[in-house]
């Protein structure tokens, strides 16, 4: 597709963005499911402190049934719940031995009668899938008629997954830009060798944003790595060579996949990530991702090569971490969104996180989305 046809027009600029707030503050909406821990984090018996966008949940596995999730704070005197200890199918607390159940009522308080039973604490839906435990943080009643997302590949047997879930400094924005804009493989450079990104089409609709990849190489270096996990790039001398691979990045929001096909049109890499804000504010963020990459049909090989796959991995996300960082601290430093998008893919990005996001606390102070 060529990208002057696809310029957004001044009346689209208008309708998707001019005069909205800055989307560096826009919340997440919260009527969806988020992670907000892995499973292996919590212990049969035990309870644990998380967060969403500032509100402190305990999610609380008893020795028998489900995991379930409470406000963090005692209603007597706001001590974090997830200090306490876990009896039966309730969490007690810390301090006073105040009792609470999987609906958030008070159960039971060892000084007092049970007709004196004081008022207990919010309560959130909660899910385990995929090795993951969900909550749902906006409003209860609409929990089940929103649908879990689906996690990349996990528990296929022709696939290995690998979870990761870093903290970065940022709004959650800026991820979802970051993964959706292919072109800043410069970056990426000393990983990945010298590659050029070729767009090839977009999609979208009311809550999705989907942009296609394909790549070339411009140098005729290939790292180990790489060749590894994708296979040997054939070498035209220096020439620029195709890479034969096809990279789809989708935001369906608030989720974020990117997925790889080779030149047969089978799936090689299936990436699903989440990006959960910490603080109130949503400047800090926890990305819950899940990597699935196809066995190769040899035996063990991704055995062999699943540290190196790890490590490269690594370093590509220590890289993104810091650039996105990096546009975090302007923002701060300058009061506001200066940024100039010029790629139509990620304007379209901008106006769907924007309006399917919701307005923050300050929001009225913010620059507009677009400039």
């Amino acid at each position: 597709m060529d990208m002057a046809m696809d310029q957004i027009s001044l009346t689209e600029r208008d309708a998707i963005g001019i005069g909205m707030h800055d989307l560096r503050t826009v919340d997440c909406d919260p009527d969806f499911w988020y992670p907000v821990a892995w499973s292996h984090e919590l212990k049969a018996g035990k309870t644990i402190g998380t967060r969403y966008a500032g509100q402190p949940v305990a999610l609380v596995r008893p020795t028998e049934g489900e995991v379930f999730a409470l406000e963090d704070r005692c209603a007597h005197r706001q001590v974090p719940l997830s200090k306490g200890t876990v009896k039966g199918q309730a969490v007690q607390c810390c301090y006073h031995g105040w009792a609470y159940g999987r609906s958030g009522r008070c159960i039971d308080v060892p000084y007092l009668g049970k007709g004196k039973l004081p008022n207990g604490v919010r309560t959130y839906p909660c899910r385990e899938q995929g090795g993951l435990i969900f909550i749902f943080p906006g409003d209860p009643a609409l929990a089940d008629s929103i649908p879990m997302p689906t996690l990349a590949h996990v528990g296929d047997p022709d696939f290995r997954t690998r979870q990761f879930g870093p903290r970065v400094a940022c709004h959650y924005t800026f991820m979802h830009e970051n993964l959706m804009d292919m072109n800043h493989q410069f970056l990426h450079r000393r990983q990945m060798g010298q590659i050029r990104a070729r767009f090839l089409s977009q999609d979208r609709g009311e809550n999705f944003v989907e942009a296609r990849y394909s790549f070339a190489r411009t140098d005729t270096h290939q790292p180990l790595a790489e060749a590894l996990i994708f296979g040997r790039h054939r070498d035209l001398k220096g020439r620029e060579q195709p890479v034969e691979e096809v990279v789809t990045v989708r935001t369906e929001y608030p989720y974020q996949t990117l997925r790889i096909v080779d030149k047969d049109g089978d799936l090689m890499m299936d990436l699903w990530v989440a990006y959960v804000p910490q603080s109130a504010d949503q400047r800090t963020t926890r990305a819950f991702g899940l990597l699935s990459v196809r066995r190769p049909k040899i035996p063990f090989l991704i055995d062999l090569i699943w540290p190196a796959l790890a490590v490269f991995t690594n370093r590509i996300f220590e890289e993104d971490r810091e650039v996105v960082e990096l546009e975090q601290q302007a923002w701060d430093a300058q009061g506001g969104d200066r940024n100039r998008e010029v790629f139509p893919v990620v304007n379209h990005l901008r106006a769907l996180l924007a309006r399917s996001g919701r307005p923050g606390q300050s929001a009225g102070a913010g620059r507009a989305v677009f400039s």
